[in-house]
C-alpha cells in the first residue's frame, strides 16, 4: 500500500509538472507540438538518470517507484506524442509529422543515454 501511495503521489506531481511546462512552452509554438517533444526528451533524460543512479544507491524501493513509475510516468507524454503525430499526418503535414517523429524518438534516446552518463558521473563523485 505504501508503494502504491508513493507512485500516486509521484504521478500527481509529474502530471502537474507536465501541465505547467507544456502550457508555458506551447504558448510560443502553436503549429508544432514542441511542448510534448521537450517533455518527452527531458522525461527520457530524467528516467535514464534516475534508473542508473538509484539502482546504484540505497534508495528505497518506494522512492524509486515514486520517482520513476510515478513522476516520470505522469510527466512523459508518449500517448500524446502518438496522437499529435497522427493528427499531423491526417492533416497532410507529412514533413512536420516526420520531423516530429524523428526528433522525438532520436532526441529522447539521446537524452536517455545522457541521463545514464550523468548518473555515472554522479556515482563517481560519491553522491
Amino acid at each position: 500500500m505504501r508503494t502504491t501511495f508513493a507512485i500516486a503521489l509521484g504521478g500527481a506531481v509529474g502530471t502537474v509538472a507536465r501541465y505547467g511546462l507544456g502550457t508555458w512552452i506551447q504558448r510560443a509554438t502553436a503549429t508544432f507540438p514542441l511542448s510534448t517533444l521537450v517533455i518527452n526528451v527531458t522525461g527520457s533524460f530524467l528516467l535514464g538518470f534516475l534508473m542508473r543512479w538509484m539502482l546504484s544507491t540505497t534508495a528505497s524501493p518506494d522512492l524509486r517507484a515514486a520517482l520513476t513509475i510515478g513522476f516520470c510516468g505522469g510527466y512523459t507524454t508518449f500517448s500524446t506524442f502518438s496522437y499529435e503525430a497522427a493528427r499531423l499526418m491526417e492533416s497532410g503535414s507529412w514533413a512536420r509529422a516526420s520531423t516530429y517523429i524523428v526528433a522525438s524518438v532520436g532526441a529522447s534516446l539521446l537524452a536517455t543515454f545522457a541521463g545514464f552518463a550523468a548518473a555515472v558521473r554522479t556515482i563517481a563523485r560519491g553522491s
